[in-house]
């Protein structure tokens, strides 16, 4: 004969439920970056400290750009790339997420005129942006990248860092593949799901810039690797603000109106 349930014992059922998931989950996931567990925990210390607020060197020219002067991209890529060149020479604006309000992701929130925070800690540094106050974690305690049946994609990737030497070396997968660049404009490069991003970070100059060099390969959208190097200067008087991004205030931005965008 069919098991029936009263209300009381199907709650108890649920709570015991949901106390061995949360038994088997602390189990198996790692201690949270800032647990005190975590940051007690005896490490080497670190070759330098990227704490304070930085903003991306300008040298001229398009200088925030993550694309080579030689490339060959998918055929699926080139065709975003041929719909943006055709877009720009009739004035128009192609794919314009950024301006409607879709995260800029990695690798152009390094590059925005807005300057950006890091906060180093021994398990982790938090970057928050003055762009969109964008948020990128780089993991620094050991962990490696998770499972990617149940991982969560993000316009950031997940950045996992360890030390080689003087140098930083930060591995960033698990990108959405969806409303995100690697250029703006006439270029229109789509990042895909299959972005790989490895960033070698230095501190030079007396500790008052970052240099990074970018190797990134995403075989859905372009051949081979692409390589390039950035820095950032330390600014010492300069804070980030609140930014939020509405798409009622961005409809009145020059470029990002409905009518000329092609979608």
């Amino acid at each position: 004969m069919p098991v029936r349930f009263t209300g009381a014992v199907l709650l108890m059922a649920l709570a015991f439920g949901a106390t061995a998931l949360a038994q088997s989950a602390k189990q198996t996931l790692p201690p949270g970056a800032l647990s005190p567990e975590n940051l007690k925990k005896s490490r080497p210390a670190a070759p330098f400290d990227l704490t304070g607020t930085w903003q991306h060197e300008l040298r001229g020219g398009p200088s925030w750009k993550f694309v080579p002067e030689k490339f060959e991209l998918t055929p699926e890529a080139q065709k975003h790339y041929d719909a943006g060149r055709a877009a720009t020479a009739e004035g128009k604006v192609y794919r314009d997420d950024i301006g409607q309000c879709w995260p800029p992701g990695l690798p152009l929130i390094m590059t925005r005129v807005h300057p950006f925070v890091l906060m180093q800690y021994p398990t982790a540094i938090y970057m928050i942006a003055g762009f969109e106050n964008s948020i990128r974690i780089i993991y620094l305690d050991g962990r490696a990248h998770s499972d990617p049946d149940i991982v969560v994609p993000s316009f950031n990737g997940e950045s996992i860092g360890h030390w080689e030497g003087g140098t930083l070396v930060v591995d960033t997968k698990y990108f959405p593949g969806h409303h995100h660049w690697l250029d703006q404009g006439g270029a229109s490069i789509p990042a895909s799901d299959a972005l790989h991003i490895v960033e070698r970070m230095k501190l030079i100059e007396n500790g008052e810039t970052i240099e990074i060099e970018y190797t990134m390969t995403d075989a859905k959208s372009w051949k081979g690797d692409w390589k390039m190097t950035k820095r950032f200067n330390r600014k010492h008087d300069v804070d980030i603000d609140e930014v939020e991004c509405t798409p009622d205030i961005n409809e009145n931005l020059p470029g990002t109106t409905s009518s000329s965008l092609i979608r």
